[in-house]
């Protein structure tokens, strides 16, 4: 059975989001990717959406959309996308903080910035979890 992941932040409209789109584009042998947050926004940040489906050809108006905790099915590792004291809780296996920026608002450069973060730790994650390098157990 594959792992589950869960990148998780407050809303849910942006790191999150586009954590689960290039999970899904990166860590699908390994992995499964969900996002969810403690609340919701009626749509996926726009710039985000924008800018994944530039750089990744990925469409997530179409494949995603915001997500409670509750929405979401148990999962083996969650990843918290740096919202520090706001940060939910999710039990799991295994958790880490990737500690990045919310670009919301910011330049096209700073999702872009955001994007490509996100895709060097998830290849990373991926990586770790098939060497067995998270324990599990």
């Amino acid at each position: 059975m594959k792992t589950k992941v869960a990148f998780i932040c407050v809303h849910n409209s942006c790191r999150s989001q586009m954590a689960e789109a290039i999970g899904k584009l990166y860590g699908n042998d390994v992995f499964e990717s969900y996002s969810a947050g403690t609340e919701t926004k009626p749509q996926i940040n726009q710039d985000a959406v924008r800018i994944i489906k530039d750089l990744y050809n990925i469409d997530m108006n179409e494949t995603q959309k915001s997500k409670l905790l509750s929405d979401i099915p148990e999962v083996d590792i969650v990843v918290t996308m740096g919202c520090n004291v706001q940060c939910p809780f999710l039990p799991s296996k295994h958790r880490e903080d990737w500690g990045l920026e919310d670009p919301s608002g910011k330049s096209d450069d700073e999702f872009i910035k955001t994007a490509k973060t996100i895709e060097e730790k998830v290849k990373e994650l991926a990586r770790r979890i098939e060497n067995n390098e998270i324990k599990l157990e």
